[in-house]
């Protein structure tokens, strides 16, 4: 009890600067000012997924159903007839209003899902890169640093061919790693009573990795430094994902994709500019007590090494 209690200041005093640091938007403005290329991105982000996707929602609950309930309404004037009569028709008159909806789904709505998802993560990546070459012209961070840490020196890391597999391998790591830990996010999510509060917590672990993993590749980090780094200073980077993923809980899925595909975006810039460690360094005077590690990734990570050791390669470098 007295260790959880000596826990309890660091988390909560990094899980606020994280949340500060997100809620930098003004950055935003900074970062697009520096940037022609950037602020179209960031305007093709708001118009597709703000003014095209939230504008096609907000049209067919304002729109589209009320006028399919004035046309098919939902009761029927008994003047005559038998009872029998008005409730087949209501019945029809919902069946077809049901099938029209569904028909604006599939050839709408999904469509411009998928479509959207596929644009904007090529937007971020855009985003992120002209974001951080701004980062990098004016040097508020080095090259050999994640965030003022000394990385691995350049003569020690591999060069040629072996420092290009190197790369791809961890690409492929790093990526099936996200996936299982998006499944198993997902999976917490319906624990009863306290899976709602844990799922929360590690979307916005997720999310913040996220934001911060185009920082971290663009300034060469190895995974394993990068994860070290992460899971010794979660509540930090869970402050930080908790703006982000706030519109998941009271919106939905569609609704909430929408604002998150347009949010997203402005969190990538904040992490662009948000010099982690100096931060949570100059944090340490404000708390007693060192945060303990959590293994965030533990349960990806092993999943992970299991699902690689399925293939003959995997199993020949092992």
């Amino acid at each position: 009890m007295e260790s959880l209690a000596s826990q309890a200041r660091p988390a909560a005093v990094l899980w606020l600067a994280g949340f500060f640091q997100a809620a930098r938007l003004h950055r935003v403005v900074s970062f697009c000012a520096s940037s022609r290329v950037l602020s179209i991105r960031i305007a093709q982000c708001f118009l597709l997924n703000g003014l095209i996707f939230l504008g096609s929602l907000l049209t067919l609950k304002s729109v589209v159903i009320p006028t399919l309930l004035w046309i098919l309404p939902e009761q029927h004037n008994q003047t005559g007839g038998h009872l029998c009569e008005h409730t087949a028709a209501i019945s029809i008159y919902s069946f077809l209003r049901s099938g029209l909806v569904e028909i604006f789904y599939v050839f709408w709505f999904y469509p411009l899902y998928v479509f959207s998802f596929i644009l904007s993560t090529i937007w971020y990546n855009d985003i992120a890169k002209h974001a951080l070459d701004v980062v990098k012209s004016k040097r508020l961070v080095l090259t050999q640093a994640l965030d003022g840490h000394n990385a691995t020196e350049t003569e020690e890391q591999p060069e040629g061919f072996d420092r290009v597999a190197l790369g791809i391998g961890e690409q492929v790591y790093s990526i099936l790693l996200l996936t299982i830990f998006f499944v198993e996010v997902s999976v917490i999510g319906y624990i009863p009573y306290f899976g709602k509060a844990m799922n929360f917590l590690l979307l916005s672990l997720m999310y913040a990795y996220y934001c911060f993993e185009y920082k971290w590749n663009f300034f060469a980090v190895s995974l394993h430094e990068r994860l070290d780094f992460f899971e010794s200073n979660w509540a930090f980077f869970a402050g930080f994902g908790a703006p982000c993923v706030l519109p998941i809980f009271f919106f939905s899925p569609l609704t909430s994709y929408g604002f998150l595909a347009i949010l997203y975006p402005l969190f990538v810039l904040t992490a662009a500019g948000t010099q982690a460690e100096q931060v949570i360094d100059g944090l340490k005077p404000a708390h007693e007590g060192k945060l303990q590690r959590i293994p965030v990734f533990f349960v990806a990570k092993r999943l992970t090494t299991k699902v690689l050791q399925l293939f003959p390669v995997a199993q020949k470098e092992e």
